[in-house]
């Protein structure tokens, strides 16, 4: 079989040039520094609305934990932006919480929930080069689960000042990307996606675009045996 970069290269003589380009422009935008951990969404539109920023500001890599709720996009609200990132669903097992936190913690993620209370630090002036930074997002009633909290090695909060409690979730992971995505690209932090990163959501992205991209690859990695 061929590797994933020759897989690449060669399913880019089947979409435009206007595609290409955009996809060597975007893919070089793309950063997998920051990452967002969903835990248990149950709104549709909140789901789909947070896919949506994530898109927007490049955040490639999304966690979803589905302890009690299935989580659902509606392609309406996210302008189908699931199909450009990287979605990873926790579900079943123990504890989907703590194996999303165990396995981010091996990847060198910081675990940073996310959460209203007074003794968290603004998002505004978390430290930006501790290091990789997975934010956790609780469902809408309670917010995250206490499983989480304990595990939690940092807290951030989203400045607020009005009589509301929180946000809502989406506008939270809106305002919470739009401060750390801007501050850390103003950085010398090397928040790029690795080169072999870059070919495997490349690699997706082509495969998402092209209608008979399976039988394409087929018949390509058949001529390499």
């Amino acid at each position: 079989m061929h590797s994933i970069r020759e897989q690449v290269d060669y399913l880019k003589n089947f979409v435009t040039d206007y595609k290409n380009e955009l996809f060597a422009r975007l893919i070089r935008e793309r950063t997998g520094y920051v990452t967002l951990v969903l835990e248990d969404l149950y709104q549709p539109h909140n789901c789909s609305a947070v896919l949506r920023s994530c898109d927007c500001f490049g955040v490639q890599n999304v966690h979803v934990i589905e302890n009690k709720n299935v989580f659902r996009d509606n392609s309406e609200i996210s302008m189908g932006a699931a199909d450009w990132l990287t979605l990873h669903r926790h579900r079943g097992g123990t504890s989907p919480t703590m194996e999303t936190i165990n396995d981010l913690k091996r990847q060198g993620f910081r675990i940073v929930a996310t959460t209203p209370h007074e003794r968290d630090s603004f998002v505004d002036d978390i430290n930006l080069y501790k290091g990789k930074m997975a934010f956790f997002m609780g469902t809408e009633l309670t917010g995250l689960s206490d499983e989480m909290m304990a595990n939690a090695d940092e807290f951030v909060k989203i400045p607020m000042y009005g009589f509301t409690e929180s946000y809502n979730v989406s506008v939270c992971a809106a305002l919470l990307l739009y401060s750390v995505v801007q501050r850390l690209r103003r950085t010398d932090i090397d928040w790029h996606l690795s080169e072999d990163e870059q070919y495997e959501v490349l690699f997706q992205w082509y495969k998402r675009s092209i209608k008979a991209s399976t039988e394409i690859l087929d018949r390509f990695n058949q001529e390499s045996e």
